[in-house]
Order: C-alpha cells, then structure tokens, then sequence
C-alpha cells in the first residue's frame, strides 16, 4: 500500500471505550489508513460493516451480547471480502483456533507495536493470512501438520481444489472470481458444492480444514511475505 492508493477502511470494534479511541487514534495518524466506524459490542460490529463496507474489521474477542468469534463467524458468511483481524489480550490455542475457525484473517496480541499493528492491516486487507509473531509459531502444529498428502481431497474436482485453495488464502469470492476468470455466482456454486462434499458445516470450516491439508499457503508471521493480492 502506497500513498497513492486507496487507504484501506477499518472497523474497530472493542468494548473497552479507551482502548477502542486509543486503537482509533493511532490508525487514523498513519498513512493509507481510514478508520469509518466503531464497534463495542459484537452485534454493533456487524451492523457498522454492513453500513461501512470496510477492508478490515479489528476484532477484540471479550465482547458483551456477542463474543468477537461469534462476529467474526457471521461477517465471514454475510460479508466474505472483509477481512477480520483479531486483535486481543488472549494468547491460548483454544481461542486462537477458534477465531481462525470462524473466518479470522490475522491474529495479533494487544501491545503488538504499531508498525506490526499496521502492517498486518494491510496484509489481511490485501488477503494475506498473518499470525503475530508471538502466536503463529505455536499454531503450525494445528494448521499445517506434515507431512501434506499429493492430492489431500481427491473428491473436489480440479476446479473446487483451485477455489479452496484461494479461499483458504483468505480471498473472498469477488477475488476467487477475478483470479480464476469465473463468475461470482459460479465461485460461490463451487464453494457450496465442496463444503458439502467435505462435510464441513460452512466456509469457515473448509478454509481450516484446507490449511490442515496444505492449502492456502499454510501459516504465516508479518515478518513473511504470504500469498498477495
């Protein structure tokens, strides 16, 4: 991202008023940046996206009404081309993978420093998936267990393998589209047609499962350069 390019739009969302202002505060000081909404509640999030249409939506997890996960879980399925980078004080595996179960794009610690904060703003918002430095290495062995078998869903076709693939970089079906050269109604067919035939409960669920199998690049910290727009 560059100065001469559209800032990527944030939605921050968090129920702690200074920690949301202070989050707020910073990202509007930098370059290519431009916060649209705020969010302390999970159901406020959703209801600011909608209206907002923003890139990326900084997600804490503790939330009254409805927990960062459960929002994350539903911007993933309502909107699938905004990016949900987590951004909280929870560290432990369970909570990790259960963001990234419901669709989170990137994973950073409150009191990451603002260039790593910034940085991963972009990378989500240009559809890298990225772990924080002190969280992606204790989650290779959830997400990209070895060794990867040839071919690991020998019942997709070559054409649903491509698709989940893409989808399990975090690309939302708009970009799966421009990249196979496929209508967006034909892209989410095919998601459809292999979330069924994974017998996975909804695209969260496949894009897990696909970087358990080696799709989708795998893992990645912001120090790598993971899979671009």
């Amino acid at each position: 991202m560059t100065s001469t390019t559209r800032p990527v739009r944030v939605l921050i969302a968090d129920d702690h008023p200074v920690v949301r202002r202070g989050m707020s505060a910073l990202l509007g000081s930098l370059d290519g940046v431009e916060v649209v909404a705020e969010a302390a509640t999970g159901e406020e999030a959703l209801r600011e996206a909608q209206l907002n249409r923003p890139d990326v939506v900084v997600m804490d997890i503790q939330m009254p009404t409805m927990d960062g996960v459960e929002a994350t879980r539903r911007l993933a399925s309502l909107l699938p081309d905004v990016a949900v980078l987590v951004v909280t004080m929870y560290e432990d595996d369970e909570t990790v993978v259960s963001a990234l179960r419901a669709g989170a794009r990137g994973y950073l610690l409150k009191g990451a420093q603002q260039d790593e904060i910034l940085t991963t703003i972009r990378s989500v918002a240009a559809g890298q998936f990225v772990m924080g430095r002190s969280v992606g290495p204790r989650l290779v062995g959830h997400l990209d267990p070895t060794p990867h078998p040839a071919n690991p869903f020998p019942e997709l076709t070559a054409r649903e393998r491509e698709v989940l693939d893409r989808i399990a970089r975090g690309y939302g079906n708009a970009r799966v589209a421009t990249e196979l050269r496929l209508a967006s109604k034909t892209v989410a067919n095919h998601v459809s047609a292999l979330i069924t035939k994974l017998g996975v409960s909804d695209r969260a669920e496949a894009i897990l499962l696909a970087r358990e199998r080696g799709l989708g690049g795998g893992t990645s910290d912001n120090n790598s350069a993971g899979p671009g727009s």
